[in-house]
């Protein structure tokens, strides 16, 4: 039994007629009669009594019954097969860090499951460690992210780099300044992320650098939450300028001296898996258009990390 014999049975039915049937699928009418014999010796009854009138037996009427949803389910299976072929459906898993997941990657997706409604998409939200553990356990596909800690076994292409303010209430005595430098903090509460996050990394090691700057701070586990306690005047924060783009009411935004505080932010992933298949690489493809398009080209060849961890080790 096959889907072209199911789709012949149904057409004889349709039309009441072998020749009918016949024309319709363009075949011979032996072919017909072939095929519908073949069927009916598969199942080991009678479908269809010949005559003048054709007419369906009762094993014939339960069976066209139940091949409706059955040519259907296969046709869909066959169109979702090809549209796996060619990058149309599938399902891709991939993970991201703030702030990208909350103001840059949900107006992008948007567009992109209305291109492509078929391949389905999950997001998990994390920092960049959790997420390259992740990649390495296969858990995701890939990762929007920071870059990952030298010597990991990862493809990371940067795209562009995430340019950081100081945000602080807007009767904060910084304020009166129009460029904060990193020494500045000293005194105030600076409100900073959770210890594995790479953003506190790199600010902490930017004050080792000033000498070991001691700072009064508090930790707040979100990035996105960061803002809303500068807006309770509970101190000041280094914060990505696309959260603070418009700024909150009671609080003002400072740029900080040189390019110190920037992260480098792209696409991490498998060594192996790039570059991508199918859905996977439509979707890298579109976001790394709109990612670069929304910022400022990071102009700056793909790495990978476990060469450079190689390069490291040689010097």
């Amino acid at each position: 039994m096959d889907l072209k014999t199911l789709k012949t049975f149904q057409m004889i039915v349709k039309y009441g007629s072998f020749i009918r049937a016949a024309q319709e699928m363009n075949y011979a009418q032996s072919t017909v009669t072939m095929q519908i014999q073949k069927l009916e010796s598969e199942l080991g009854v009678q479908l269809i009594e010949r005559g003048k009138e054709i007419g369906l037996t009762e094993a014939g009427r339960l069976f066209y019954d139940q091949s409706l949803q059955i040519v259907k389910n296969m046709e869909q299976l066959q169109t979702s097969l090809s549209d796996l072929k060619l990058g149309g459906a599938g399902h891709i898993r991939i993970g991201v860090t703030e702030p990208t997941a909350s103001y840059r990657l949900p107006g992008i997706l948007r567009k992109f499951v209305s291109t492509y409604p078929n391949i389905r998409i999950s997001v998990e939200i994390a920092n960049t460690p959790v997420l390259s553990e992740r990649i390495l356990k296969g858990e995701i596909d890939f990762s929007l992210s920071t870059a990952p800690d030298i010597g990991t076994d990862l493809f990371f292409e940067p795209l562009f780099q995430e340019e950081f303010v100081v945000l602080m209430p807007e009767n904060h005595p910084l304020a009166q300044k129009e460029m904060i430098v990193p020494e500045d903090f000293r005194g105030y509460r600076l409100l900073i992320t959770a210890a594995n996050c790479p953003y506190r990394r790199k600010l902490e090691m930017i004050m080792q650098e000033k000498g070991n700057v001691t700072l009064d701070t508090m930790e707040i586990g979100s990035m996105t939450a960061l803002k809303f306690y500068v807006e309770n005047g509970l101190g000041i924060a280094l914060v990505p300028k696309i959260m603070v783009e418009p700024e909150a009411k009671g609080t003002t935004v400072r740029k900080i001296s040189g390019s110190l505080v920037q992260m480098t932010f792209g696409i991490l992933c498998k060594e192996s898996a790039y570059p991508f298949q199918l859905a996977s690489q439509k979707l890298y493809d579109y976001l790394k258009q709109e990612l670069v398009s929304h910022s400022e080209l990071f102009n700056i060849s793909s790495i990978k990390f476990n060469e450079m961890s190689q390069s490291v080790n040689k010097a």
